[in-house]
């Protein structure tokens, strides 16, 4: 976060002329109700969006909320520092953004939490199992065996209900390639706010993984993510806000939501060389092939 941080709304952006998604929201943190937020992003452009979950509340409120709204499409999973919670029954360092302690705790805990992720991954709406993966930015080593076998069972679901693969990979790239490979990835598989290189965003591209870039690719330090955007294939191209988090430049710092996608969609061409309707043509193809919409 800048040292400008402050909360005043970025203004809306020139719409795009050819429509997309947001492929990875949380309107749930976001201040407003969910129909002024769709219909602000509606006027940017923006026409359709993917609610994600980090826990159960969220989950199920993803869930519900994609019934009520035919553009607002959910998934739903235990984020990979919620695992360590549910097991441990207390504030590891390094949880979700929105879980509480969990009383009680252990593999119990976990197994029931998981039994809940399956049931909702079967609702019609709910079109993406995630984001889940793997944290070793937030969660150090005592958490690692309770995030690896709650992502093992995440690429199971996802699998046995034909729903796509929402990655959170945040400084464990190794070892997420290797647990999909283990596991036998999900035909269709995203790389949530994709934090790799060049290097990796080919392996991701032989895998026929998407990668989704969020705002963060427009930030000055970050020609690492420009570079892996610049060769990865266009059909596997994803964008998204993870709003309120991650806000494009020159707002960044201020709150993010679905409406700022122009911004960041803009950035991306301006990286491919291509004019921002092909890149808003490749993406909304792209998202609704993901998300099978």
């Amino acid at each position: 976060m800048s040292a400008k941080s402050n909360d005043t709304l970025p203004p809306l952006p020139a719409p795009l002329a050819v429509p997309v998604a947001d492929s990875h929201t949380h309107l749930d943190m976001q201040s407003g109700t969910v129909e002024e937020a769709l219909e602000k992003a509606a006027k940017a452009g923006v026409t359709t969006v993917v609610q994600v979950g980090c826990d159960i509340d969220g989950s199920r409120w993803a869930a519900e909320t994609a019934a009520r709204h035919g553009n607002v499409h959910a998934a739903v999973a235990l984020h990979p520092n919620e695992a360590p919670r549910i097991v441990h029954g207390d504030p590891v360092e390094g949880t979700s953004r929105r879980a509480e302690a969990r009383p009680g705790g252990g593999d119990a805990a976990l197994d029931e939490a998981l039994a809940e992720i399956d049931r909702l991954a079967g609702l019609d709406q709910v079109r993406a199992v995630g984001e889940t993966g793997l944290d070793h930015f937030r969660t150090g080593p005592e958490g690692v065996a309770a995030q690896e076998r709650s992502f093992r069972a995440h690429i199971e679901i996802a699998k046995r209900h034909g729903k796509a693969l929402v990655i959170h990979d945040r400084d464990a790239h190794a070892d997420v390639l290797r647990i999909l490979a283990e596991e036998g990835a999900p035909e269709r598989t995203v790389f949530h706010c994709y934090s790799g290189d060049a290097d990796m965003a080919r392996i991701c591209a032989d895998a026929g993984y998407f990668m989704s870039f969020a705002g963060n690719v427009t930030f000055k330090n970050a020609q690492p993510l420009r570079d892996a955007l610049a060769v990865a294939p266009l059909e596997l191209v994803l964008v998204e806000t993870d709003a309120p988090f991650l806000t494009p430049a020159p707002y960044r710092g201020r709150p993010n939501a679905p409406y700022l996608i122009p911004v960041t969609v803009r950035a991306m061409a301006a990286v491919r060389g291509i004019d921002e309707d092909a890149m808003s043509q490749a993406i909304a193809s792209n998202t609704a092939r993901a998300f099978d919409y």
